[in-house]
């Protein structure tokens, strides 16, 4: 996601000169939002750690294995004339460095080769370069890196015009085709399809609602109604969902945009999409922590004088070897894992910071789904609820079990995976 205010302030003042282009009509919308068929996408929340082999090599097996080659595309980082460091290998954060960087542990993790794509903010003009476009081709997988996904739009997508270059046209042809196109983070962001979120912290999503655009400050929930490349369609993305605690912002901009589907993303964790954009879509996930997914079809948002309200949300929480099935909304457990008959006398612990309030210096990551993991392990309770932080209004989350089966464990008697906990928001 987006990284430091400075670099927002420059890319804020180009995406509200752009943002009239970025809001048209569906029907007169790029190919970049054609459906995508054939290939596979591996969508990691951020936080990917160089030693999680589950993930890299799940995207190296569905590129080839041994004969993968890999192709990064890193320019939603800082370019080299913008990084007073560029020169310094050990401290560099820029697209050629990061990209370097990327393609080396490709290689360790056993990829037969992986190349920097040389497309960043220092070399737009690459986005359309026929030789650029024969590297491409050249490769069986790709993975876009972390950063500022608006930098891709800059990059890739001709900005204001919202088309495809010819390096992104070639790489959508390919995953047509059966490759797999990976992402961490802003590289997973991107390949949302409408209302593409840029930015915001959850409580100040949930007091102001959200705005088209790209903004300055960090904390105002904004998203571009014309989104990323449309890889995936089935739901709105959001990453570094727990660690960040951002379900508020998640639930309000679907209800904002009439959206009901969000996958938010952990970090070092995989969402693994086979057959996206078809009836046959399926996603599975990877890693060592999990994918919320929000179900609003259900959802009634109101706005009074006390504030914003939502009721009527469903919260599934799904960890490694869980299955989604996008098409009947179905979550499907891991082999191995079986529903948790709940035995706890312990009261489920206050929560009085819901979504990891920044302005709270002893707050907690996955503040929400330890309240819901606990509430799951309680015999004695069906509802439990969680607060903002910040106060005027104070949002209380509430969450409700509503069935016998909504925890499921593997080992132990701590519950992994959760399903169709009631959810609804109030002001107070």
């Amino acid at each position: 996601m987006p990284g430091t205010r400075s670099r927002r302030s420059l890319l804020a003042a180009t995406a509200t000169m752009l943002l009239a282009a970025l809001t048209v009509p569906a029907a007169h919308a790029s190919p970049a939002h054609s459906p995508t068929r054939g290939g596979s996408l591996v969508l990691v929340g951020g936080g990917l750690k160089e030693d999680n082999k589950a993930v890299y090599r799940e995207i190296i097996n569905r590129a080839g294995g041994p004969t993968a080659r890999m192709g990064v595309l890193t320019a939603a980082s800082i370019p080299a004339s913008q990084d007073p460091n560029a020169d310094d290998p050990a401290r560099c954060g820029n697209s050629a460095c990061n990209g370097a960087y990327y393609a080396s542990l490709f290689k360790q993790h056993g990829a037969a080769d992986a190349q920097w794509i040389p497309v960043d903010l220092d070399h737009i003009a690459n986005a359309d370069s026929d030789a650029v476009v024969a590297q491409v081709n050249s490769m069986t997988g790709f993975f876009f890196g972390g950063g500022d996904q608006y930098r891709y739009i800059t990059t890739l997508l001709h900005g204001d015009a919202h088309t495809d270059s010819k390096v992104l046209a070639a790489i959508r042809a390919k995953l047509a085709a059966g490759a797999v196109v990976a992402g961490s983070s802003a590289g997973a962001q991107i390949m949302a399809g409408a209302d593409m979120v840029t930015g915001g912290d959850s409580y100040q999503a949930l007091r102001d609602g959200g705005s088209p655009g790209y903004f300055d400050d960090p904390t105002r929930l904004g998203y571009l109604p014309a989104g990323g490349f449309g890889f995936l369609r089935s739901g709105l993305l959001d990453t570094h969902t727990g660690a960040a605690g951002r379900e508020g912002r998640a639930l309000r901009l679907a209800a904002d945009t009439g959206r009901t589907r969000v996958y938010g993303l952990d970090e070092n964790t995989a969402l693994v999409i086979d057959n996206p954009g078809t009836p046959a879509e399926t996603a599975t996930v990877k890693g060592t922590r999990g994918v919320t997914v929000l179900d609003l079809r259900q959802a009634r948002a109101r706005t009074t004088t006390a504030g914003w309200s939502l009721d009527g949300a469903r919260y599934t929480y799904l960890t490694d070897g869980d299955r989604y099935l996008p098409r009947t909304w179905q979550a499907l457990p891991a082999p191995g894992k079986h529903p948790l008959a709940p035995t706890g006398d312990t009261p489920v612990p206050a929560n009085t910071d819901a979504f990891h309030s920044p302005a709270n210096t002893s707050g907690r990551p996955y503040s929400l789904l330890g309240t819901a993991r606990s509430l799951a392990a309680s015999r004695t309770q069906r509802t439990a609820t969680a607060s903002t932080f910040e106060t005027s209004p104070r949002y209380t989350v509430t969450l409700t079990r509503t069935h016998p089966a909504t925890a499921w464990a593997a080992d132990s008697s701590d519950p992994t995976t959760l399903t169709s906990l009631a959810l609804t928001i109030t002001p107070n």
